[in-house]
């Protein structure tokens, strides 16, 4: 490593925001899962109160253990991650805190409490208390995990597309919540997030079930729980597909800078073409070995083929495209995946009742590439937001704290140790309890 690389890898500013990316990285993961699982559990809970068929009962018994899990690890991440608000970005809620501090405790106050109270109804209390009483306790933990996901994203979508507040002194007060609220990428953001949630928990339930039905476990309650995750996965990836395209017109009109570092486009031009592969050369300003299609960026972005794009080279400020552009390309290809493997699933399943053995591997392989797709997703999305933290009004490197880069380091170190135990865990303990539910109660 040269002295130039070691003294940027080691500035605390670096530091404090890959350490910050580690947590938030790690912390998606669970919500991501438990803002959809909480509603495809009270699916099953509604199907089985309708039919009467044990198999909605066995296929909520087991997967409401997965959801307490996830739920259990993302509250857990979420805490370490709100510690650095104060620890290595103080300027942020100096700055922002009239904004971000009550957003954060609506979600707290109308979310956390909601999910956390009757959590424990959905777990213990089936046979404490009336059928009726269960419904409602999980119809309220999977409103709690949407009501939870709504504030942040609006926090989120605000940093992105500020609006409804004035500067004072440096500071950002409110002059309208409902402008604060319903900022202008809001919307869509949380659309996508939801829908992103969605494919994240369907690819879970449908891998999983692929799982069991591999190793021998096929029941109705199996079939009926991967009927269920590829139907979800096969309805929602073309509506992700839409939303995304609405969302991306939306980031164009509001940060053209993201979408340029997205494109790979340098330099403002008419129909732009769509890159299907590239190097980004942050050296030279331009793209090595582009491999693309004439024209269809400008048709996606403007709706005319010769529509104008306004290239990086015309910021004074832009985010490093290299990252930006290829994350997007990482969500945007397991994003067609999964159209690919829903549909050929859900075909099968429909024809068949069955799997082929390889669609069957297939959806195995893919349990957790929600996870891919939404943490990619996300890099686009903060990353692309660089050399700001709040668009416009906050940069990165005047909310950092002045903690030195050796604390930072050591504390980065132990996080990404940590995470890496954890992770591998769950994922050890989710097909744990897949293996574990075909064996006789007397086995367990």
């Amino acid at each position: 490593m040269t002295p130039d690389v070691a003294s940027t890898v080691l500035d605390p500013i670096v530091l404090a925001r890959i350490q910050f990316a580690a947590n938030i990285t790690f912390h998606i993961l669970f919500p991501t899962i438990s803002i959809a699982m909480g509603w495809i559990l009270l699916f099953f809970k509604l199907r089985f109160n309708a039919t009467g068929e044990q198999k909605w009962q066995e296929a909520y018994g087991f997967w409401v253990k997965i959801f307490a899990l996830t739920f259990a690890l993302g509250v857990v991440s979420g805490i370490t991650m709100s510690f650095q608000f104060g620890t290595n970005w103080p300027g942020y809620m100096q700055t922002v805190g009239n904004i971000a501090g009550p957003l954060l405790a609506y979600e707290v106050l109308t979310a956390f409490f909601l999910e956390a109270t009757f959590l424990g109804i959905m777990l213990f209390g089936q046979k404490k208390v009336s059928n009726r009483v269960h419904t409602l306790a999980t119809l309220l933990v999977a409103g709690g995990t949407t009501l939870s996901a709504f504030w942040i994203i609006v926090l989120n979508s605000w940093m992105q597309t500020p609006s409804g507040f004035e500067m004072i002194n440096g500071q950002a007060h409110v002059t309208s919540w409902l402008e604060v609220i319903f900022n202008p990428s809001m919307p869509y953001r949380l659309t996508h997030m939801l829908l992103a949630s969605g494919l994240t928990a369907a690819f879970l339930v449908a891998g999983v079930s692929a799982y069991r039905w591999f190793i021998g476990q096929r029941t109705n309650a199996v079939l009926a729980a991967m009927k269920t995750g590829v139907a979800l996965a096969a309805v929602l990836i073309p509506l992700q597909i839409l939303i995304g395209d609405m969302h991306g017109l939306n980031t164009f009109k509001h940060q053209p800078a993201k979408i340029a570092a997205i494109e790979g486009i340098w330099e403002t031009e008419r129909g732009a073409p769509l890159l299907l592969f590239a190097l980004p050369n942050a050296e030279t300003r331009s793209n090595d070995f582009a491999i693309g299609i004439p024209k269809v960026t400008s048709l996606i972005l403007t709706h005319d083929l010769n529509g104008e794009i306004r290239g990086l080279n015309e910021f004074a400020e832009h985010p490093p495209v290299a990252k930006v552009f290829w994350s997007f390309r990482v969500m945007v290809g397991v994003g067609m995946l999964m159209l690919l493997t829903s549909w050929l699933a859900a075909w099968q399943l429909r024809r068949t009742n069955t799997l082929s053995p390889l669609v069957n591997k297939v959806l195995i392989g893919m349990t957790f590439s929600g996870w891919v797709a939404t943490v990619a997703g996300w890099y686009v999305t903060e990353i692309g937001r660089q050399p700001w933290l709040v668009q416009g009004v906050l940069l990165t490197k005047d909310a950092a704290s002045h903690v030195g880069s050796g604390m930072i380091l050591s504390t980065l170190l132990m996080y990404l140790a940590l995470y890496v135990f954890l992770l591998v865990s769950y994922v050890s303990v989710v097909f744990y309890l897949a293996k574990k539910a075909g064996q006789p109660a007397a086995e367990h």
